[in-house]
Parts: C-alpha cells; sequence; structure tokens
C-alpha cells in the first residue's frame, strides 16, 4: 500500500481508539485525564531508556503505560487523603512527574536525541516508514500494530463492562451496593485510555490525542440522549473530523495534526447547534 494510505489508516485508528477512550470520561467528569495522561508518561520513557539503553517503541511502551496508570493512583489517593478536588490532584500528580521525566532526560540521557517535541506534535508523514519486523519480515507501519492493539483493549474493556462502566458513571454509590467493583472497572477502563494514549503520540502527537479524547466524546455527548448513542456518535466524528483535518491539510500544506485538532472542534461547534443530555 502506499504511504497516504497508510497514514489514512494511521489517522482513522487514532480517532476511533481515542474517541472509545474518551466517551466514559467524559461521563465521568474526567475529560483531562488524557491530558495528564500524555504528560505523566514521559518518566516511564526515560527509565526505560535509562533500563534498557534503547529508544524502540516496544520497550518504552510498557514503561509509559505503568506511569499513567500510576498517575491514576496517585490521584484518587491524594484526592481521598487530601480532601481534594479530583482536579486539583490530577494537577498536582502530572505536573511532578512530567517534572521528574525531564529531569531523567536532562541527567541520564541528554545525549540522546529524545525529541520532547515529537512527543508533542508527532509527525503522522513519518509513520508509515516506521516498520514492525518479525524474524526479518516486514509487518508493516508499527503505529497500525500499536493503535490496533490499543483499540482491541478499549473496544473488549467497554463490551465486556459496558452495563458497570455506565452504572458507575452516573451513580457511583449506586454501582457500590448493587455490587459492582468499581475500582476494578475503573483501574480496566483508564488501562485502556492509557493504552490509547501512549500508542498514539508517538504517531501524531500529545496535542492531538487530548483533542480526540475530549471533543469527539463532548459532542457525541451533545448530540445523544443514550450512552450507546454517544459512543457511536463520538466515533461517528472523530472519524469525520480526521477526513476533514486531512483535506485541510493537503489544501493549505499545513500540520495534519494541527488540521485535525482544528476539524474536530469545528465539528463540534457545529453539535452545539443540537444538545441532548446522555441518559443510561
Amino acid at each position: 500500500m502506499s504511504a497516504l494510505v497508510w497514514i489514512i489508516i494511521i489517522a482513522l485508528l487514532v480517532a476511533i481508539t481515542c474517541a472509545l477512550a474518551g466517551s466514559f470520561l467524559q461521563l465521568n467528569r474526567q475529560p483531562l485525564m488524557g491530558d495528564a495522561m500524555s504528560h505523566a508518561v514521559l518518566p516511564g520513557i526515560a527509565v526505560a531508556f535509562i533500563i534498557s539503553g534503547s529508544r524502540d517503541t516496544w520497550v518504552m511502551l510498557p514503561f509509559a503505560a505503568i506511569f499513567a496508570l500510576v498517575l491514576v493512583w496517585m490521584t484518587e489517593r491524594i484526592g481521598r487523603r487530601g480532601r481534594l478536588r479530583e482536579d486539583a490532584s490530577m494537577g498536582i500528580v502530572f505536573t511532578t512527574m512530567f517534572a521528574i521525566g525531564v529531569i531523567l532526560i536532562s541527567a541520564y540521557a541528554g545525549y540522546i536525541d529524545l525529541d520532547l517535541d515529537c512527543v508533542l506534535y508527532g509527525e503522522l508523514v513519518y509513520a508509515p516508514w516506521q516498520r514492525f519486523n518479525v524474524g526479518g519480515m516486514d509487518m508493516g507501519p508499527r503505529a497500525v500494530w500499536l493503535l490496533g492493539m490499543a483499540l482491541v483493549v478499549n473496544l473488549g474493556v467497554i463490551a465486556l463492562m459496558y452495563k458497570e462502566l455506565t452504572v458507575s458513571s452516573f451513580d457511583p454509590a449506586y454501582a457500590q451496593v448493587t455490587g459492582v467493583p468499581t475500582r476494578g472497572v475503573h483501574f480496566a477502563y483508564m488501562t485502556g485510555v492509557a493504552l490509547a494514549t501512549v500508542a498514539a503520540f508517538e504517531s501524531v502527537g500529545a496535542i492531538l490525542v487530548v483533542a480526540f479524547l475530549i471533543v469527539p466524546p463532548a459532542a457525541g455527548r451533545l448530540i445523544s440522549n443514550t450512552v450507546t448513542g454517544m459512543i457511536a456518535a463520538s466515533v461517528s466524528i472523530a472519524v469525520l473530523s480526521t477526513l476533514v483535518g486531512l483535506l485541510l491539510a493537503a489544501g493549505l500544506d499545513t500540520s495534519i495534526a494541527g488540521s485535525m485538532a482544528a476539524g474536530s472542534g469545528l465539528i463540534f461547534g457545529l453539535s452545539t447547534l443540537r444538545t441532548r443530555r446522555p441518559t443510561a
């Protein structure tokens, strides 16, 4: 397949994966958790390099995902013990973790080209050329495998725990009374969000990941009155935003990731013309 086809496939995988991962973040009033994760993974990347001496994505991915889950755990712990609002706890934890990552890179990996701009902005054009090889056999772009794995995990978590996720989102106290393991469900879902975040930022950068985790689910919540409808609308809007962004980038000869994020904002603006609050 041509590089252009791979670029479109990777962009669509990012859009669909992030829209799914962000849907219940929106319902749980945690839309900025994805933004926090995209910063909190930096010390994971640094630790992976310090231990292994390799910048291979398959080495860094597990460490990045672990640190993303540490963010979730520490945010809950600080919020519960310190009697702080969750957004305040999140801000404290992710800024501290990001700063630790910067210190680790400066102290132990300053001589290595760990491009922080690439983490923030990505470069989708180069993604098709970063290949996944098994036994000398070219299996296609590495991003397709990473994002495909993240998509399958998020689909599996939502399919297997749809009822539990829905009840926990709308009434956590009722969910606990009826025996729903709310903490387990929460961390299972956050694992999917973490995988989506760390799998996507290498190709498209943290900014587009955050945009797709927040904007399509927010638009879907405005135009649908059911959770299932919201998820379907979120994915549809993410796909449409991707196509609009690709056309804008081609027409203006500008950043693909920036154009896709701008496209999602444009479509969100149109979605405000119709507002319905989703229910279970």
